[in-house]
């Protein structure tokens, strides 16, 4: 299972347009005069994909993310496509503190989705797809959009039915069957505080971002708090992407976790290397949780009144699995249909097996590769503990028959 930690890990320093005074030409709006809307979206790893129009002409797929403030194209190509000017260049600066490279920033922009149209919006152009997120989560991804939604209306997201609902702030009314959470929004991202037990029965209150953009459960920054500490039994793993490359860190189970009413036992956590977030310490925070917890309820984001509503989806209790062959699988090609190992774990069954970076996977347990998804291939890999995987890869021009049995080692 890959496990993204924040999609895009980048400070950004942008004057951003106030929309402050709202008028017909700026901002989202329902079409219609309509109270809500409702809009059907894919979930790949627990990522929300939603469909976007560019500028009246373009039709892509966004990633609904509340960690992000303004809209992201990940690819100058598409903007060009369509013959998008561009206000200035700005540098994006890398959780290193470095500049990594140059994104364009595009004005009066226009985004529709089903039943809303958004005018007069601002858009960060990176000038090439540096984060690759297409070739990760195996489908078509042309950018992300967060906070100028979530500032706009108050959003339902149903996991479980796969439909996000907009509501007119005005109209909206708690349903008295969801737990009313207070959440904190601070630079336009929200915030809440959680009870986190660890293995070794430290029990901790977590400062923590709430994340539609990470498809983690948890991940905990040791650096932020004296009390977190790494389990003591943990794998090595590649935690997510960023611009500048892969963030690498561990993979461990914290004891419970509380969220008001609601426990969870037994709960996968990620653990980044000291310094690989040292933007988490600036930000004073201790970590974040991602749609791995998210979509075990159906969830209502309310920016205004500062609170999230959380009510248990059929996911509630879903053990916490992760990915027990040790390998990393990513695609390639054209229509995303070739599968490449990019990293494996040291010791891991997969690499016992005599499996090596770059080799590409033709048949796995019987099915060819053009029948897969990407998403078949990690359902697999954390299905259950002992089963056998047959796999026949291409190495080198050469096809290569291996086999292993996942091993649960957390």
């Amino acid at each position: 299972m890959k496990f993204f930690i924040k999609i895009i890990c980048i400070s950004i320093v942008i004057a951003h347009a106030s929309n402050a005074q709202r008028n017909k030409t700026i901002g989202f709006d329902i079409n219609g005069n309509r109270k809500k809307v409702e809009i059907e979206f894919e979930n790949y790893n627990n990522l929300i994909l939603v469909p976007i129009i560019l500028n009246n002409a373009l039709p892509l797929k966004f990633i609904l993310d509340t960690g992000v403030r303004t809209t992201i194209l990940t690819d100058r190509t598409l903007s060009d496509l369509i013959s998008i000017n561009y206000d200035r260049k700005i540098p994006l600066v890398g959780v290193d503190g470095l500049k990594i490279v140059d994104a364009f920033v595009a004005n009066n922009i226009t985004l529709e989705l089903p039943g809303v149209q958004g005018k007069g919006q601002s858009l960060l152009v990176l000038e090439e797809d540096f984060l690759q997120l297409k070739n990760y989560l195996g489908v078509e991804v042309h950018g992300i959009l967060g906070y100028e939604l979530f500032r706009r209306f108050i959003v339902k997201i149903n996991y479980d039915k796969k439909i996000i609902t907009l509501y007119e702030p005005a109209f909206f009314k708690p349903n008295k069957r969801f737990s009313k959470i207070p959440i904190t929004l601070e630079d336009t991202k929200p915030y809440l505080k959680l009870d986190v037990t660890q293995m070794n029965g430290k029990k901790i209150s977590a400062k923590l971002l709430v994340d539609t953009g990470a498809s983690h459960t948890i991940l905990l920054n040791q650096d932020t708090h004296e009390d977190i500490e790494y389990p003591e039994r943990k794998i090595e793993s590649v935690l997510g992407r960023s611009i500048g490359g892969s963030v690498f860190g561990f993979l461990g189970r914290v004891k419970k976790i509380e969220v008001d009413k609601f426990q969870f036992e037994e709960v996968i956590a990620s653990f980044p290397e000291p310094q690989e977030l040292d933007i988490y310490k600036k930000q004073d925070r201790n970590g974040t949780i991602g749609g791995g917890l998210l979509g075990r309820f159906v969830t209502v984001i309310d920016y205004f009144n500062e609170n999230i509503y959380l009510k248990k989806g059929k996911d509630y209790k879903k053990g916490f699995e992760y990915n027990m062959s040790g390998i990393e699988v990513k695609t390639t090609g054209t229509h995303l249909q070739s599968f490449v190992i990019q990293s494996i774990r040291k010791d891991s069954p997969a690499e016992r097996a005599g499996l090596l970076r770059e080799d590409k996977i033709l048949i796995l347990n019987g099915h060819h590769s053009s029948a897969l998804t990407l998403n078949d291939i990690n359902s697999s890999f954390r299905s259950k503990e002992g089963r056998k995987i047959k796999v026949i890869v291409m190495r080198e021009g050469i096809k290569l028959k291996k086999q292993f049995r996942l091993e649960k080692v957390l």
